[in-house]
């Protein structure tokens, strides 16, 4: 894919350098206490007992520095959010005929707090429609060529893509209609409407890829079949297969990989929003 030196996106938070600070010896308990009044029976001197208490315990500060191959990963995902930016915000007055919201992207390092609860790099990226922000931990990226075999800048740039469709689908209420169902329609129905969503999701990642190219000329050879081998590598039933030996097709939550990639590849060959109603597809 052809980033490099390209425009990036200013809607991203970077938490990565966040410093953990334990304080060993904050504030004064029991034992402190019973220093100070031994201090008094002695006739020392208590702030100087405090003083050397503080330095033998000062608080102790780690910060996590991400690599120089980290930043040049944070760098691209900022630019592919860019690129998002630009077709969305084109495609929502064209096609659309409405005003298109951009996300923010948060890049975290272990765990991080979503208005969605608490998100882990293990697992992956994922987007909050509580507080409209794609999360994504970079060490995915690593994943995605050594445990799911789908290595490529252009795989990591379909994972982005696919977010963002995520954050398209609340802003076009899509999201909220799904979650309203939760309640009312048993679990392999509302599995069934989960992989519907994840698919339309496919679907937008392939209309943004194909607009994206159209206006900045990004795709490279080899690109299209990085996202392809992402979305097959990702798919319900090869993830089940690895994992358990097996496939239950009424647990899936995101589609096969047969489906995913045909969504994908539907939406880069059209970039027409009104083929990618999966909720009325007959066959997905």
């Amino acid at each position: 894919m052809r980033w490099q030196g390209r425009e990036e996106s200013k809607n991203v938070v970077d938490s990565r350098r966040s410093n953990r600070k334990r304080n060993v010896g904050a504030g004064l308990g029991l034992g402190s206490l019973i220093i100070i009044g031994l201090a008094l029976f002695l006739g020392q001197d208590p702030s100087a007992v405090l003083q050397s208490m503080e330095g033998q315990q000062a608080p102790s500060t780690q910060q996590s520095q991400p690599s120089a191959a980290d930043d040049q990963l944070a760098s691209f995902v900022k630019v592919v959010l860019k690129d998002c930016e630009d077709v969305w915000n084109l495609l929502f007055r064209e096609q659309l005929g409405r005003e298109y919201q951009d996300p923010i992207l948060e890049i975290y390092s272990g765990q991080v707090q979503s208005a969605c609860g608490m998100g882990s790099a293990a697992s992956g990226p994922f987007y909050c429609p509580g507080d409209s922000k794609v999360y994504i931990d970079l060490s995915f990226y690593k994943d995605l060529k050594t445990k799911f075999q789908a290595p490529g800048d252009f795989a990591m740039a379909y994972v982005v893509a696919h977010e963002v469709a995520h954050h398209v689908q609340n802003q076009l209420g899509i999201t909220m209609e799904v979650q309203n169902q939760k309640r009312r329609i048993s679990k392999a129905a509302y599995n069934d409407l989960s992989v519907r969503l994840e698919l339309q999701a496919d679907f937008l990642a392939g209309v943004w890829a194909h607009h994206a190219h159209n206006m900045n000329n990004i795709l490279e050879h080899g690109d299209i079949e990085e996202a392809m081998n992402a979305a097959h590598a990702i798919g319900d039933d090869r993830i089940q297969m690895q994992s358990r030996g097996y496939v239950v097709p009424d647990s899936f939550t995101h589609g096969t990989s047969e489906q995913r990639i045909r969504w994908f590849r539907k939406g880069l060959e059209s970039g027409d929003l009104r083929l990618g109603d999966t909720f009325d597809a007959a066959v997905l």
